[in-house]
């Protein structure tokens, strides 16, 4: 049976081992926001998990879903392969999560061409989603409890979380592009702002976590008064102080 909420917690387990379960201090990703949803039907589960942050390796800040599910819904093509072969490997290694990205900060001179890890002192804002957003002086960032390490420069990963701060909705996806990887039909029966995220570097199970033995509960009955969690939220990325200092 698809929805049985030990066989989820071994699927989730399985795809931590394969480090294929969001970190939330991942060294080489700066967090900002965060936000967890679930979808059922009566036959299957899913669950996505988005991250906004900035990776210094990839350059530009994104957010990321990483869905997992009972079956995945429009997987990558084969011609996105080298052949049939790196293919097959990519079903067998994934068979049950999927990842996707979405940018929603449009490329701009608002990004230092020198040191792409810092704002450009004389640009003045940046668009997001097609809405313009003056860039924050470290004045503005400190009001909103981001300490500015090299002030007066402003580093991209503090803009991040000026912007998870003041324009949450648009720096995280949208209802339809967070579905990217759930069958269609599948309905929505939860989304969570915060949760208690398990510490995977420290070696802490999926399965050990009460957060999600009760999440797969839910996903498996469809009974959403079983979430009822005691310990703290701790998705803030204040409490992830390693994240990106790979």
């Amino acid at each position: 049976m698809a929805n049985n909420a030990e066989e989820i917690l071994r699927i989730l387990d399985r795809c931590c081992e394969h480090f294929s379960f969001p970190m939330l201090d991942n060294g080489y990703i700066y967090l900002a926001a965060t936000r967890l949803s679930l979808y059922r039907s009566p036959e299957d589960w899913a669950m996505a998990v988005e991250v906004f942050g900035f990776s210094p390796r990839a350059g530009f800040p994104g957010t990321d879903i990483q869905t997992f599910a009972s079956r995945l819904h429009d997987r990558d093509r084969p011609e996105k392969y080298i052949n049939s072969t790196a293919y097959a490997m990519y079903l067998e290694n994934n068979p049950h999560n999927e990842f996707r990205s979405i940018w929603a900060i449009e490329e701009g001179a608002w990004l230092d061409s020198e040191d792409g890890e810092f704002i450009n002192p004389t640009a003045s804002g940046v668009v997001l989603r097609g809405r313009n957003i003056a860039l924050p002086s470290v004045e503005d960032l400190r009001r909103h409890g981001i300490e500015v390490e090299a002030a007066p420069r402003v580093q991209v990963f503090e803009l991040c979380r000026f912007l998870a701060d003041i324009a949450r909705e648009d720096v995280l996806m949208t209802p339809e592009e967070r579905r990217a990887s759930v069958l269609p039909g599948m309905e929505q029966i939860l989304q969570l702002e915060e949760w208690h995220h398990p510490n995977l570097a420290a070696g802490e199970r999926i399965s050990d976590s009460e957060t999600f033995r009760q999440l797969a509960r839910v996903l498996a009955t469809g009974d959403v008064r079983l979430y009822q969690p005691t310990n703290a939220p701790n998705t803030h990325w204040r409490n992830w102080p390693e994240g990106g200092r790979l």
